[in-house]
């Protein structure tokens, strides 16, 4: 899953920066990236372990190409700022659901995802955090706009 930013102007000026500094990235991204570190959430009694995309990189290549997901694992966007942050399934293979989610942990919406689908799916506040999970995961066990995760990642956000 790719992350993308609300002004298209701002997505073409990085690709066209990251073409330039780093020529064959392009290309070399024709695979899923490896595997993250990760970390342990928590959504009351069940544990998701979350790969952490962080860097510019890791974020555009989210789970692109990946062709299955394990139940309890999902990827974890973290971002040094609070924006209004829209994804969107070019180049993804399985179907997502992805939670926005803000700094304290609470899940501000939820979206649905289908594989190679280019239409974005938005927060619908600005927030620093999204979890792509399996879709369906959310809804299985009964978690909604509200609900409140927990984990360090939320634990240290700035208020």
């Amino acid at each position: 899953m790719m992350y993308i930013k609300r002004s298209h102007a701002t997505s073409l000026a990085l690709a066209l920066l990251m073409v330039i500094a780093h020529p064959g990235a392009v290309i070399a991204q024709q695979g899923p990236q490896p595997r993250l570190p990760t970390v342990d959430l928590r959504a009351g009694m069940h544990t998701i372990k979350a790969e952490l995309a962080v860097t510019p990189e890791q974020q555009m290549m989210g789970m692109m190409f990946r062709k299955e997901m394990n139940g309890n694992e999902g990827m974890l966007f973290v971002n040094d700022a609070k924006s209004a942050r829209c994804f969107w399934m070019k180049n993804t293979l399985v179907p997502l659901t992805i939670a926005f989610i803000g700094d304290d942990g609470t899940i501000v919406n939820l979206a649905d995802m289908q594989p190679l689908d280019e239409r974005s799916h938005c927060a619908k506040a600005p927030v620093r955090f999204a979890l792509e999970m399996p879709q369906g995961w959310f809804d299985k066990r009964g978690l909604k706009a509200g609900f409140k995760l927990s984990g360090p990642p939320f634990a240290a956000a700035p208020r």
